[in-house]
Parts: structure tokens; sequence; C-alpha cells
């Protein structure tokens, strides 16, 4: 009997070690829960393997007993090994990222008051990463010009000649019509937006977010265009040093440092940029082409980390800047009868910030913001000088909520915006205060995986021009892990003042005050796009955006002469409208990749007679850029851009132009060393046209719509520790 029971377990134990079982499970995408037909369940240590059926689903049969890995993959996400103990009686849902490049590293959007993800942020925005403003800093150590340039769909526009201020356009309205924010905080509107975009320095910066479209329930009056966010680096308790060294072929000399560090209860962040300019006169006409320049820098920051909940920032930013163009002999101190003409720009811009979080929860949160700002400008010229003063306050309260489906923001600010011209620089003083109170809410509501809105209202008040009701509403609809469209539209306002391109061009010389007759400039615009994105194999990507824009402008504000050849605004009856499209093409091939950009733009000023369209604004605007890069290694690339016709304010028609750039950076541990060509195909204006018009003591210069200075090298050193 004994011998009996013996022969029976050792015929038993195999079959019953190799039992056979079927193992079930769903598939999906981690973040949008979309379930991935195709993803690939193996058995490890076997050829055992099955395909997900249309419902995501995938049966493994003839599983062993006991413990056994499965892996499961998916092309373009992170493969995933998950141990199972058999027989398992139960369905398994497994859920898989994404693990392509830089979706491997979630990006946090600000600019919308809710902090949310990139791929769940119902409203537009466009994101440039670290890496881009790295690239971008290496070309224009200094400012974000370059930044903002090539951009799909943002024009950056010259205003002066001589002094070679820029400002910026997006869907073809004036940089007037767009906010710039630094931080979440509105320190560049009205008289302070002149030098804006030469005043901020890119070294600090994390990232930047661009919201195209009327963004006013968010921000308030002037972000009728959109609003592009620049926000600094945060201290990391591993200490961050950076250092650029740059020297260009035009004669400038960049150097700037940005530190920071933290601790448990304090933190801090300092950046410190210096520029010299010497005068550049390329075509050897005595007039320049880059003006003498010399820019000083501080920006100081200091984290206070009161609790696990609570956190103080405090810091203040100050920046000088002398812009001395026009005549090279002038500037050289050999000025004579026939060499009399000069642009000298002095400013000073102080920002003083605080800024209190507190969290009650993981639900809920306070944010108090409070900034102050000084700036102060001097233009001279012959015969004209004139200087300013403003002084803006922002203070703003909110309050976020998350509960189930929905985050809500309530809050409310004040914006104080006080100009005064010097007694000496005009006859007819343009002093003006404007204080603007609002209240405003959002709300986020994921209605399912694939829905999500975004709604909010604002509600605006200033003194002589009365009450602004801004809704704004955005959707997101995710179709499945590749395709997605986003629709949003809402109101819009600008408060007016005499600060435009046009009266920057003529340094503001015999431009009259805002009468009281004038009105707000109100809009309303919508924009709609429509996102796909997906991989072949392993190593190739591809992504496509088609975006679709409107705005129009009513009582948009127009300068005219009087009888005396004064200038000043005046509401037109007629509205501006400005439509177009943007496609961008992303392709990426492991360590290769190629933008492309077109831009399309149709504004046009309706109360005009005759030819209606926008002046210094090209239709058609093409932007590529190729890339290769190892990661702490070598980066390389071409870039290109194309202006198609465009018109003068007289009606006489721009020539197309084009520029080409190459650059390469090599990196050594913690020291890069790069090189930059810049429009090494030497497109400048005065090769098409006469830019400058006699007499030579009293110069005219012809709008300008593309290079002035020509080509440009440049190369430096990067220091990372």
């Amino acid at each position: 009997m004994q011998n009996i029971f013996f022969i029976l377990v050792a015929i038993l134990l195999p079959i019953v070690g190799f039992a056979q079982n079927n193992f079930e499970a769903t598939i999906k995408d981690a973040d949008t829960k979309e379930v991935l037909i195709g993803a690939t369940a193996l058995l490890k240590g076997t050829k055992n393997a099955v395909v997900a059926d249309v419902d995501g689903k995938v049966q493994i049969s003839n599983v062993p007993n006991g413990v056994q890995t499965i892996v499961f993959s998916y092309v373009g996400y992170e493969p995933q090994e998950q141990t199972f103990s058999f027989p398992l009686n139960q369905a398994i849902e497994v859920l898989l990222a994404s693990g392509h490049g830089e979706e491997l590293e979630e990006i946090v959007i600000s600019s919308t008051r809710a902090s949310r993800t990139f791929d769940n942020t119902p409203t537009r925005i466009e994101h440039i990463s670290a890496e881009e403003i790295d690239e971008k800093s290496n070309m224009r150590p200094t400012n974000v010009s370059m930044l903002l340039h090539e951009s799909t769909g943002i024009q950056v526009q010259q205003t002066s000649y001589t002094s070679a201020n820029q400002s910026i356009r997006i869907q073809g309205l004036d940089g007037r019509y767009t906010q710039i924010l630094k931080d979440g905080l509105p320190v560049f509107g009205g008289f302070a937006g002149s030098l804006s975009i030469l005043d901020i320095p890119p070294l600090d910066l994390r990232q930047v977010e661009v919201i195209k479209g009327s963004s006013s329930t968010l921000y308030g009056g002037g972000a009728i265009a959109g609003v592009v966010n620049f926000i600094s680096e945060e201290p990391k308790e591993k200490r961050t040093v950076k250092l650029i060294v740059n020297q260009t072929s035009t004669l400038a000399t960049d150097l700037s440092t940005f530190v920071s560090h933290k601790n448990k209860k304090f933190g801090y962040s300092v950046l410190g940029t210096a520029n010299y300019q010497r005068r550049y006169d390329v075509d050897n006409d005595h007039f320049t082409e880059l003006p003498e320049t010399k820019v000083l820098g501080l920006n100081p920051k200091l984290f206070y980390y009161i609790n696990n909940t609570t956190s103080l920032v405090i810091g203040h930013s100050i920046t000088y800047q002398d812009r001395f163009g026009g005549d090279s002999q002038v500037i050289d101190n050999k000025a004579d009868a026939n060499h009399t003409y000069f642009e000298r720009n002095k400013s000073l811009r102080n920002i003083t910030f605080a800024q209190f979080n507190k969290a009650f929860n993981s639900q809920s949160n306070l944010c108090v913001k409070q900034t102050f700002g000084v700036f102060e400008r001097s233009i001279a010229i012959p015969s004209y000088y004139f200087k300013g003063q403003q002084k803006n306050a922002f203070t703003d309260v909110s309050y976020l909520q998350k509960s189930n489906k929905h985050t809500l923001v309530i809050g409310s600010n004040l914006l104080y915006d006080n100009f005064t011209e010097a007694a000496d620089s005009s006859l007819v003083k343009r002093d003006y205060v404007q204080i603007t109170s609002g209240v405003y809410m959002q709300d986020n509501w994921d209605i399912s995986p694939k829905l999500l809105l975004e709604g909010g209202f604002r509600l605006d008040y200033a003194p002589n021009y009365g009450v602004f009701p801004l809704p704004r509403l955005s959707a997101l609809y995710k179709f499945n892990n590749h395709l997605s469209s986003r629709l949003g539209g809402g109101l819009g306002y600008k408060l007016p003042t005499i600060f435009s391109e046009q009266t920057e061009s003529i340094t503001f010389k015999q431009v009259l005050p805002i009468n009281n007759t004038v009105q707000a400039e109100k809009s309303y615009g919508a924009t709609f796009d429509v996102n796909y994105k997906n991989f072949i194999g392993n190593k190739f990507s591809y992504a496509i955006n088609q975006l679709f824009f409107v705005t129009q402008l009513n009582k948009p504000l127009v300068l005219q002469s009087d009888a005396q050849n004064n200038l000043l605004y005046n509401n037109a009856n007629q509205p501006i409208v400005s439509n177009g499209f943007e496609t961008n093409l992303k392709l990426s091939y492991d360590f290769i990749k190629l933008f492309l950009g077109y831009t399309y733009t149709n504004a046009k000023a309706t109360y005009l007679t005759g030819n209606q369209q926008i002046a210094l604004l090209p239709k058609n605007k093409l932007n590529f850029s190729l890339i290769a890069e190892k990661h702490q290694n070598f980066k390389i690339g071409f870039e290109g851009f194309l202006g198609g016709e465009q018109l003068f304010s007289n009606g006489t028609v721009a020539k197309p132009y084009s520029e080409f750039g190459f650059f390469v950076e090599k990196t050594f541990g913690k020291i890069s060393i790069y090189l930059n060509a810049e429009n090494f195909t030497d497109t400048r204006q005065n090769r098409f046209m006469q830019v400058v018009s006699a007499p030579h003591t009293n110069p005219t210069f012809s709008e300008i719509y593309t290079h002035t200075e020509g080509r440009v090298f440049n190369g430096g050193v990067k220091i990372k520790l």
C-alpha cells in the first residue's frame, strides 16, 4: 500500500506543477485611460505572447502555476513587468506610461492659474522648454528676443532703426495687445512695456508659456492678442550655478550668471547680467544698425519655507540700459556741422515683488501676490527731449479649491498705473493715472477622461472707461491616445495710452495726450486646433498641430494728425479683423528632430479706404529647424525663416526675405563651447532699399521689416555646476 501511495504522488506532482492557467488583462494609457489596441503581453522566459484586441484585452493561455512574470509593451510606451502568483482568479488592469523623450517629463502649466499638466489643460498653450531656452540663450544671452523670434505665429518687430528697440506681435496685432508676464505678474504694461523684451534675460527661465488669443479673463486688460509668461527657475536642494560668456562679430560682449540653492527653511536665487555693445555700422553710411549699448541687470530672490504648507518669496529686479545710436561720429565724440544726429535712450527698471502661498490641504490653496515697479526712461535726439516715469502696482489674491472633478479658482486684483512726464520734456503734459479693479472666477471641469472644460468670468472696473464683463470658455476633447482638439474663445479690452509701436518709432514727439472722448478698445476672439501625434517603431515619432484663429478688435485706436501737425489717438468706427492659421509639424528620429512651422495671417484695418492690409506684417511666413542632439554631448542645428510680401504704411510693397542660421555646441562635462552663425546669408533691409534718407543732419528712416545689422557670428562658453 505504501508503495502505491508513493507511485501516485510521483505521477501527480508533475501534473500539479505544470497545471495550466489563463491570464486576462486590459491594457490602458496611464494618463487618458484609453485602451491600447495592439499592445503586447508576453509570458517572460517563453514565446507565449498575445496582442490586445479592440477593447484593449489580452488573454494568455497555458500559464504554469506559481510565480510568473508578464511583460507588457506598446510602441511609444515604457515597457512594464508585473509579477503574479498563479492560479489567478481575477482580470487585471494594466496602465502604461508614455515613454518618448520629453513626454516622460511631466510638464505643469501655471498660466491658467490652476496648475495642471500640459495634456490636461483645455486652454491651448504653447510650451517652450528649458532645453529650447538654453539653445536660444546661446544666440542672445542678454534678452529673449531670439527665443520669441523663432516661434511660429510670433513676430518680433523692430520699432527704431537707431536704437534697435523691439516689440512682439501675435496673430498680426500690435505689441500693445499682448500681455508680457514674468512669473504671472503683469509688470510690463503701458510705458513700462517699452524695451520690455530687451530687459528680460533668459538664463534663469525654467519655461515660457504662450497663450494665443484673448486671455483678458485670466489677467485683465491688454491680453487681446495673447499672453507670454516667462517663468523663472526655483532653487533646488542641489546648488545650481550657471555662467555664460559670449562674444559676437557685431562687437558685443555678454556675461550672465545664475546661482540658486535651498535648504529646509530658506532658499535663494541670484541672476546677474552685463552687456556691452560697441556701435556697429555694417554698411558704412555713418548711421548705426546697432547702437552703443550698456546693460546691467541684477535679480535676487529670497525663498522662506515657513513650514510644509506655507511659503513666502520676496525679490527685486533692477535693470539699467544706455542705448546710444545715430551718427557714428557723434557717438565717437567727433561731431561736426555735417554729423550731428543721434538718438540716446536711457532707462532704469526697478521691480519689487512678493508672493505668499498657503496650502490648507492637498485640495485647497491661498495665493497672494504683490508687485511695485518704477520704470524711468529718457530719449534724446537733436532739438527734442523726452523723459517719463511710470509707477505701477499689482495686487492679486486667489483661492484654489479642488473637489471631485472640479478645480475652482476665485480671486480679485487691483492694478495701479501712474505715468508722469518730466517738466522739461514736452510742452503738453501727458500724465495719467489708471486704476483697474477686478474679480474673477475659473472652473476646470473634468467631465470625463475624454472631455475637459475650462470656463471663466471676470468683471473689471476702470474709472472713466466703465465696467468690462469678460467671459471665456475652452474645451479639450481627446478622441483617443493620438488625436485631440481644443476650442476656446473670449472677450477682451485694452485701456488707451499714448504708448505704441507707432509713437515709439517717432520718440513720442508731437503726440498729444489721450482726450476724454476716447473709449477703451474691446475685442472678441476664438481659436480652434487639432493635434495628432503617433509613433512608428521605437525611434520615430511625429506630431502635427493645426490652429485656426480669429480676432475682431472694435473701436481700435488710430493715430491721426490735426491742423497743427500734432498727433492724437481717436477711436475708429470700423474694426480691425485678424484671422488665419498656423501649422506646426514635428518629426523625431532617435536624436534628430525636424520642426516645420507655417503661419498665414490676414489682418485688415477695415476703417481704411483702399488697401486695408495691416502694415509690416507678412501674410505668409515659414520657419524650420533641423537639430541633432546627444544629451550632455553635442548639439548641432540648421534653421531658416522665409517671410512673404508685406506693406509699408504708405502702401508700397516690401520684398520677401529669407534668413538662415547654423549652430553647434559641444559639451565637456560641466563646460560647453558653442558657435552660432545667425543670418549667415546676410539678409539686410538696406540691401533691398534705401533705409536712411537725407539730409544727413536730420535724416528720416524707413519703417523696419527685417534685419538691419546683417549676419552675426557669435561664440562662447557655458559652465553649469
